[in-house]
């Protein structure tokens, strides 16, 4: 069935100590609360092993924010994905604008991080997003069903296991939101080529989350579309006043 979800994405902030204080305040925050959408944070892979057992795992889940293309071996510095789960944790952002910008991460390696991290349990979060000449060249529908080749060679089954997250590049951190009414147009076509892929059932299951500047004042209005199951969280995150305010957006 198709979730409301609010997931927080912490990028590179908060020390380790920071981090376990931050998990802390947020369990707390919702301890006596029933949310009306799956919550889950993901933090850097150092907090993951401290955060994961800290969290009512019923309220909160946890995710991690990247992980390797390879199973394992002489590849220094990577984490991969059997490791993010021995942590306890449940999900892992996958394709995020930053990784696609900065790490040069293409079609082909995504591919490889999606089928790595279903075989190891995880839930990847997978994101897909125009940027600002994109859409000023109205190739958003383009640019985005190119970057769903990713994961249009899984199953039909692996496919249903997997959230998606819309971003607008040019809305991340610049203070910038979609309209409503744009969320929805690209929320609507993204669902149309899973219909068109996989069909309308699985379509109609699949969680879609908007991730571009999502905060307490305009969530509600975002979350209201019909094909907006949530938010991908970034600088919101961070402060547990305002990622409730997010969450509570499905509760009013």
């Amino acid at each position: 069935m198709r979730k409301n979800i609010v997931a927080g994405n912490w990028k590179m902030n908060k020390t380790l100590q920071e981090g376990i204080a931050l998990a802390k305040e947020l369990n707390e925050a919702l301890a006596n609360e029933k949310p009306n959408c799956d919550v889950i944070i993901c933090t850097p892979f150092i907090h993951l092993a401290s955060v994961t057992p800290l969290v009512h795992a019923a309220k909160i889940g946890v995710g991690a924010e990247n992980c390797a293309d390879k199973v394992s071996g002489a590849y220094t510095g990577e984490v991969s994905a059997e490791m993010v789960a021995s942590t306890g944790a449940k999900y892992v952002i996958l394709g995020h604008s930053e990784r696609r910008a900065y790490y040069g991460e293409t079609v082909a390696i995504l591919e490889e991080k999606v089928k790595l991290a279903l075989a190891n349990g995880l839930t990847p979060i997978f994101c897909i997003g125009e940027v600002l000449e994109e859409r000023e060249a109205n190739k958003q529908n383009e640019v985005v069903a190119a970057q769903m080749e990713s994961v249009f060679s899984l199953s039909a089954e692996d496919f249903s296991k997997i959230v998606l997250a819309y971003e607008p590049v040019w809305a991340i951190g610049t203070g910038k939101t979609a309209s409503p009414e744009q969320a929805q147009e690209i929320h609507a076509f993204i669902r149309s080529i899973v219909a068109d892929k996989y069909g309308k059932e699985i379509a109609d299951n699949t969680s879609i989350l908007y991730g571009g500047s999502c905060k307490p004042s305009n969530a509600k209005e975002l979350f209201a579309n019909p094909d907006v199951d949530g938010g991908l969280i970034g600088g919101a995150a961070l402060k547990v006043s305002d990622f409730k305010g997010i969450i509570d957006a499905f509760n009013a």
